[in-house]
């Protein structure tokens, strides 16, 4: 099992710089692990590239069936008290947004707060970087 961040899970749903590099990490281990508000950042993903025409409407739908086929099997990490307390700590932490905070918070509920155990997959430098500080093996990054 992995934590995926949504900067991860994106290319797996559409073509871009990481897919094929997406797609070699979850060839090696296809059981993810996602915060709860991972679903919305894709969809948002999705639709910003709609908009900004990068993607037509039956490359749209096509990203959304994936995302929902990726969603039916991968653990969700609900919404808790702890997660939100520890993105509040993260955030006077590390350089992060609201989100991304979230995202790591919930990867260390995950953990059971034992980072070095789950490999975190992430294509984004700064939420990598915060990752790798907490103590989880970053998965994604070059």
């Amino acid at each position: 099992m992995r934590f995926w961040d949504s900067s991860a899970l994106v290319p797996l749903l559409v073509t871009q710089t990481n897919s094929a590099r997406a797609d070699q990490i979850i060839a090696t281990d296809d059981v993810i692990a996602a915060w709860w508000g991972t679903r919305i950042e894709c969809h948002s993903a999705v639709a910003r590239m709609e908009r900004e025409g990068e993607l037509t409407t039956p490359q749209v739908m096509a990203a959304l069936d994936r995302l929902s086929a990726l969603e039916a099997s991968w653990i969700e990490i609900a919404p808790a008290e702890a997660i939100r307390a520890s993105a509040g700590r993260l955030l006077r932490t590390h350089p992060l947004r609201a989100t991304d905070a979230l995202h790591l918070a919930a990867a260390i509920f995950a953990a059971e707060a034992a980072p070095r155990s789950l490999p975190f997959v992430s294509f984004d430098d700064r939420l990598a970087l915060a990752a790798s500080k907490e103590g989880f093996p970053v998965v994604g990054v070059a």
